[in-house]
């Protein structure tokens, strides 16, 4: 199969996780190539992404490498063959490249966990709340550019209304609530649609009140993507700069840790609910 020049995160994920298993395996780029009957650099290609790969490839590659952890391996299996057209594709020329790595990674995702402070979770927003979050961007966006990223956002979404939608748990501060984006039509509307979003089977929304004191996290926005086995989550972190994707096995440990004390600061589902009642009576 031809190269990929523009390989997605997924494609590059599978990649990095079998350069994982070679370097455990004490061999090298040139070393694995031999004992696999192929070059040294078409063994790089596979390892950056840009080779497309098959699951017998992969199952083969595991063998060589002593990998003998049969779940990690399947579900490698399960990420190769050529890139996907999924919807998000169809953004690619006009969103910057980590919000549709973020789209493919929130399809393909086990389950999803999100923390906020000063903003509602992208994937419950409303499409008045989102255009009124992305007018304030800065530099600021062309009004085409807006419409671009809302319809993305809003397209993400579907995610939660498949037929077969991952967990998704959110934890929000209270704060959140109160900022007030768009006025108060739109501020009404979106407490009401985060109010009928908890109550999807799959969804759960809870709130960290104020009067909470101190807890981890507060800094920035945080999405944790579960995968088919615990190495290969995914954290996504926005900036002010962008996306930042987190792999690595000390970073997966931290946000756990981090998301588990959040939560552990929030109140219970219908607690919660009770709360976004009381600031939307009063909005």
């Amino acid at each position: 199969m031809p190269p990929t020049n523009n390989p997605t995160l997924r494609q590059r994920r599978l990649g990095a996780e079998l350069r994982k298993l070679r370097e455990r395996a004490g061999l090298t780029a040139t070393g694995a190539g031999e004992l696999l009957g192929v070059n040294q650099a078409r063994v790089s290609m596979i390892e950056t992404g840009r080779t497309p790969v098959s699951a017998d490839r992969v199952h083969s590659m595991a063998r060589t490498y002593a990998c003998s952890d049969a779940a990690l391996v399947d579900a490698l299996a399960a990420m190769t063959g050529r890139r996907s057209r999924g919807w998000w594709e169809e953004y690619r020329e006009n969103l910057p490249v980590g919000l549709i790595d973020l789209a493919e990674l929130e399809h393909h995702a086990a389950a999803l966990r999100v923390a906020l402070v000063v903003h509602v979770p992208a994937l419950l927003q409303t499409t008045d709340h989102a255009r009124a979050l992305f007018r304030e961007a800065v530099p600021p966006l062309r009004q085409h550019e807006i419409e671009h990223r809302v319809s993305h956002r809003i397209k993400r979404q579907a995610v939660l209304h498949r037929e077969d939608p991952p967990p998704y748990t959110a934890v929000i501060h209270e704060s959140a609530l109160h900022m007030g984006y768009g006025g108060s039509a739109t501020v009404r509307a979106q407490l009401q649609h985060l109010l009928d979003m908890s109550e999807l089977d799959h969804v759960t929304v809870r709130i960290i009140p104020f009067g909470k004191g101190s807890f981890p996290g507060t800094g920035q926005s945080i999405d944790y993507l579960l995968g088919p086995v615990p190495q290969l989550d995914t954290v996504q972190l926005d900036t002010h700069h962008g996306c930042e994707f987190l792999d690595g096995e000390a970073q997966l440990d931290k946000y756990r840790s981090v998301l588990d004390r959040m939560e552990s600061n929030a109140l219970e589902p219908a607690e919660s609910r009770d709360l976004i009642h009381r600031i939307a009576r009063d909005s």
